[in-house]
């Protein structure tokens, strides 16, 4: 029997509330500071939560040279961008015109939307006098503008990617909520599995922070109201937790077949080893009491990676800081890892750079590959007490060092779609791969 395939992680970029690179984002994790702040880019003040964790100083990055390529990007779009970047020149490896076909995208893309100022622009025109005039809202310019429109699409940064990178593999994009990030680079994964392609450029972007964005999150009660004292609004598994922080960024990696990495010189950061989905079907905004669903998908993703839960040192949380979703999540761990439970180390980065919604499942996957490769799990912050419900192993406030042989990451997402996906150090990879399996 032929071996599977393997797939190996050799480059991570991050633009997250917590930093514009790899580097300070994870500088930022370790110190276990909160994010968020006031919001800026909109007058938030007739809202009821008045908080996000934006990226800021994001002008200050380097800028791209495409200027076609700006004209149909978005805030989210040049967060990918920015990210992208950094993951292909941290790989040290491009799509070339000899093996551009053998190079894949895959990304977890947001609501993507018309800009909250372009609809304001329309109403203006549709309704001068408050009373709503049909006839003139082709008369606005913006509603004429065409690269506004596709910018609006959910499949318009997959393109631009393409674009960029010169990349003419498969490519798709992955609209699952919060799940869609993890969801992305798990497909990513089985494209090189299957021989489908040799390389894949993956991750996700999202920025919800917006009217329309942070609207929606109010009227849910799902976002923290504790817009006095921000940096600790976001408290995954504390017991006075009351919803979570909105963030935004992106995260990308560019994952490689196994062998073709390692011949190549390659940094590996770790093997992507599995990925696990379901789908709860219990409440659009939460998962089952019992975890039902988060249980599946990370038992899947353990049988996937051909894992078993004592092989499991580290659990990057979903951990949104909501009341139902950290209990359920914790209840899921429990039922998965039984006594373990209380051994492996459990942390949820969101406590510092806020939810990033479809970003957040490719940003915790690069800090997942971090943590391996550091030796570190990053600690969860602004945790004070414990809520019973929440029984595990959670590092707090300093990051733990400690040897990972392997990593979990759970994605659960609006709507019941739940993503885990599975890292292993790359030296007990290379120690299956010597041993034949």
């Amino acid at each position: 029997m032929t071996a599977r395939r393997r797939v190996a992680i050799t480059g991570i970029g991050l633009v997250t509330p917590a930093g514009l690179d790899v580097a300070s984002t994870w500088a930022r994790l370790k110190s276990a500071r909160g994010c968020a702040g006031p919001i800026t880019l909109f007058d938030a003040s007739g809202f009821s939560t008045r908080i996000a964790a934006e990226v800021k100083g994001f002008d200050s990055l380097p800028p791209i040279d495409d200027r076609k390529l700006l004209k149909y990007a978005s805030r989210a779009h040049r967060f990918a961008l920015a990210a992208a970047d950094q993951a292909i020149a941290d790989a040290g490896i491009r799509p070339t015109t000899a093996d551009a076909t053998r190079w894949g995208c895959v990304v977890g893309a947001g609501m993507m939307t018309v800009a909250h100022d372009e609809i304001a622009a329309i109403q203006r025109a549709a309704a001068p006098e408050g009373e709503l005039i049909p006839d003139r809202i082709l008369d606005e310019p913006v509603a004429n503008d065409v690269m506004a429109f596709s910018r609006s699409l959910s499949t318009a940064g997959v393109s631009l990617l393409l674009r960029r990178f010169g990349i003419r593999g498969y490519a798709s994009t992955v609209h699952t909520a919060c799940a869609s990030g993890g969801q992305a680079v798990g497909t990513a994964m089985r494209l090189i599995r299957r021989g489908v392609a040799d390389r894949v450029l993956t991750g996700g972007f999202d920025s919800m922070i917006s009217p329309v964005g942070l609207s929606g999150f109010c009227l849910l009660s799902a976002v923290s109201p504790d817009n006095d004292n921000p940096e600790r609004a976001s408290r995954p598994f504390d017991k006075t937790r009351n919803g979570f922080v909105l963030g935004e960024g992106a995260g990308f990696l560019v994952l490689e077949e196994w062998n073709s990495a390692v011949q190549r010189g390659a940094t590996i950061y770790a093997e992507l080893a599995g990925d696990g989905n379901s789908l709860s079907s219990y409440r659009i905004t939460d998962s089952h009491p019992s975890g039902d669903g988060p249980i599946q998908a990370m038992r899947r993703a353990l049988s996937d990676a051909g894992a078993s839960i004592g092989d499991i040192d580290y659990i990057n949380a979903h951990g949104t800081s909501t009341p139902m979703n950290d209990r359920s999540e914790c209840a899921a761990v429990n039922a998965v890892f039984g006594p373990r439970a209380k051994v492996v180390g459990v942390s949820s980065t969101k406590s510092v750079t806020g939810h990033l919604i479809a970003a957040a499942g490719a940003v915790e996957a690069g800090i997942c590959a971090l943590a391996i490769q550091q030796g570190q799990m990053p600690p969860n912050a602004n945790l004070q007490q414990l809520d019973p419900d929440c029984d595990v192993n959670v590092i707090r406030d300093v990051p733990r060092d400690q040897r990972i042989r392997m990593a979990l990451s759970n994605s659960l997402g609006f709507g019941g779609s739940n993503s885990c996906l599975a890292f292993r150090h790359p030296e007990e990879t290379a120690a299956l791969v010597a041993a034949g399996k």
